[in-house]
């Protein structure tokens, strides 16, 4: 069904790449639309959906440039970058779940442009639009004390298991021979989890670092403020 769209290396062709682009596009604008519509007024309304329309626009294209900042790769996928999933969290901290699962859809397709590998439309939910959405969990602390530390922590394991069903389902026969046959079954896990928690752990460094966090907070403000 999908094959015009993947190349036999499990790469898109151009009909896929430009399929993909649009339906982000398209997914990303009516989302963020329909979240915004629930302001009260018509005109508060468009102003909100407008704003956080830029924001989060804002969030996904800082989370895209740096993924692309690599500290380490590495060689089957996943790779610890220079704090890239804190901007989604930081769009879901702001504006709740349903927004920040959204923004993080948008970036989980954008994430499977930038290194599409197909095994099964399955695979391709797992590790790219589940595993990205994920990260949208982290608004379920937004009204909580240290809630961007806290979402932030549960973004990250939210996107670890979504990584880990994959590697069960389709990454198992890439197990390196060196690894220990004891420790097979935990693979997946220990596989993905390495470079997920290695950046989790620098980030919420980051956060702890007061002027960090209070310009964090300051600009919090104005993504909220009328």
């Amino acid at each position: 069904m999908f094959s015009f769209m993947t190349t036999a290396d499990g790469g898109l062709t151009t009909a896929g790449y430009i399929i993909c682009i649009i339906g982000t596009i398209l997914i990303f604008l009516a989302g963020v639309y329909l979240a915004g519509r629930k302001a009260a007024g018509a005109r508060t309304a468009k102003a909100m959906s407008a704003k956080r329309l830029c924001f989060c626009a804002m969030g996904v294209a800082l989370a895209f440039v740096t993924s692309y900042i690599k500290l380490f790769k590495f060689p089957y996928g996943g790779s610890m970058t220079l704090c890239s999933m804190l901007f989604i969290v930081l769009i879901a901290n702001w504006y709740g779940v349903k927004t920040g699962i959204l923004v993080g859809f948008a970036y989980g397709l954008l994430q499977f442009l930038q290194e599409p590998y197909v095994l099964s439309p399955f695979q391709v939910c797992c590790d790219y639009v589940f595993a990205f959405a994920a990260l949208g969990l982290a608004g379920v602390f937004s009204k909580s004390k240290n809630g961007l530390i806290k979402g932030y922590i549960l973004a990250v394991l939210a996107r670890g298991v979504f990584h880990t069903l994959g590697g069960y389902l389709y990454w198992m026969d890439y197990i390196p021979d060196k690894f220990p046959k004891s420790l097979t079954i935990l693979y997946p896990v220990i596989y993905n989890y390495t470079y997920l928690l290695t950046e989790g752990v620098l980030t919420v460094i980051l956060l702890a670092i007061p002027p960090i966090r209070k310009a964090f907070n300051y600009v919090k403000r104005l993504a909220l403020e009328p």
